[in-house]
């Protein structure tokens, strides 16, 4: 990625309609711990620039101006301008982090396999650890906290300075350079030092079950994952029921997960946003499977474009939804180019099910409520749901 990974070259960036569903809490698994690109990026910032409001982009790009005319740093500046601005999910990237983000997206990248998020209170948790990478081995799971990257506390700082750090940007470290990460585990902590990996993203797992039933699990919405779903869909047995997984996805491309709802979907709206105060939609293409009895599992790590997927399986009644309540991340982000090259990704709207129900702070509610032995549970209504074969 972008010189530091051999079989990834840097490319352009990707360029399309101006929307990005994004999930900034969760820390950018590309190059930097294992885990998935931090957003949906299909406009290039300069064409998406016209589109955004002009207020908040506007100031933004206000603050980076000045730096630049004053001789200090532009992305600095942005990022304090939008620290002030309360944009939650508002991020500023350097060139090379925002095109390292959307190679990311091709489901190539260094890193040591690991998913983490950004907690409310500053502190970055893991979410989920990749079996056989290098974080799997140095004994890391869920729940483990990221205290400091080489020797640099991580409480309160920007994602994107996190990621940085974990990539090594600063070094442009390559696959085989070493990264020590500061642990905690209730009252223990300690330091890991891990080699970065060449790792690949595989997104979708399929497994049939006793009973006929299949189980797709998506870990998170890459290039491809979408066809890779309505693959599986084609491929499950025809009397068989599915559990679509979501557990722990934390969003990803927002056209993959349309792809995917179009496996269920004959056609028909998927969500509706807002950019600006103008009203948007996303829909399914037709010719999805409307017969098979479907079960989506979800859970407080389920955000962004899987809660946009959950939710339109949810209110048009194809899936009974089986789980605890989602994450609520249903905000939209925006690029735009600073003066420096640079790219500001900030909030322009917000997106709503299609039925008008609101996501973000919110989260989905399922419409059976499963902890322990979740995906068990999920197998039984789908066996009650199908009757007898």
């Amino acid at each position: 990625m972008s010189g530091r990974d051999p079989f990834c070259q840097p490319r352009r960036i990707r360029r399309g309609a101006a929307l990005t569903l994004m999930f900034a809490s969760v820390l950018v698994a590309g190059a930097a711990t294992g885990s998935l690109p931090q957003a949906e990026r299909k406009s290039a910032p300069d064409e998406a620039r016209s589109a955004v409001p002009a207020g908040h982009h506007a100031d933004v790009t206000r603050a980076a101006e000045e730096a630049l005319a004053d001789g200090k740093s532009p992305i600095e500046a942005a990022k304090r301008a939008v620290s002030r601005s309360g944009d939650r999910w508002g991020a500023v990237y350097s060139p090379g982090e925002y095109e390292e983000f959307e190679e990311t997206l091709d489901g190539q990248y260094t890193g040591v396999g690991l998913w983490a998020r950004s907690e409310r209170d500053g502190r970055i948790e893991v979410t989920k650890v990749r079996a056989g990478s290098p974080a799997a081995a140095a004994g890391i799971r869920p729940g483990d906290l990221l205290r400091s990257v080489d020797g640099k506390k991580t409480d309160g700082r920007p994602v994107t300075e996190v990621v940085s750090l974990l990539r090594g940007d600063a070094t442009d470290a390559p696959a085989g350079t070493t990264v020590r990460l500061g642990l905690e585990r209730g009252t223990r902590a300690w330091t890991e030092t891990l080699r970065r990996a060449q790792l690949s993203a595989d997104s979708v797992a399929v497994r049939k079950v006793a009973g006929s039933v299949t189980v797709i699990r998506v870990d998170t919405f890459t290039k491809g994952s979408g066809d890779q779903v309505r693959e599986a869909v084609r491929q499950a047995p025809s009397r068989g029921g599915i559990v679509l997984d979501l557990r722990g996805n934390p969003g990803g491309l927002v056209t993959e997960a349309v792809t995917a709802a179009s496996a269920f979907l004959d056609g028909g709206l998927v969500a509706t946003y807002d950019v600006d105060g103008r009203q948007r939609a996303l829909h399914a293409e037709p010719g999805g499977d409307t017969t098979r009895p479907l079960v989506a599992l979800v859970d407080g790590g389920t955000m962004s474009a899987a809660e946009l997927l959950t939710g339109a399986v949810q209110d048009r009644g194809r899936a009974l939804v089986v789980g605890s309540r989602t994450f609520g991340k249903g905000s939209v982000q925006m690029p735009s180019r600073l003066p420096d090259g640079s790219v500001a990704e900030l909030t322009v709207g917000h997106y709503r099910t299609p039925s008008g129900r609101a996501v973000d702070g919110r989260g989905l509610t399922p419409d059976l409520e499963a902890d322990e032995g979740a995906l068990q549970r999920a197998e039984t209504v789908l066996r009650g749901l199908a009757g007898p074969s």
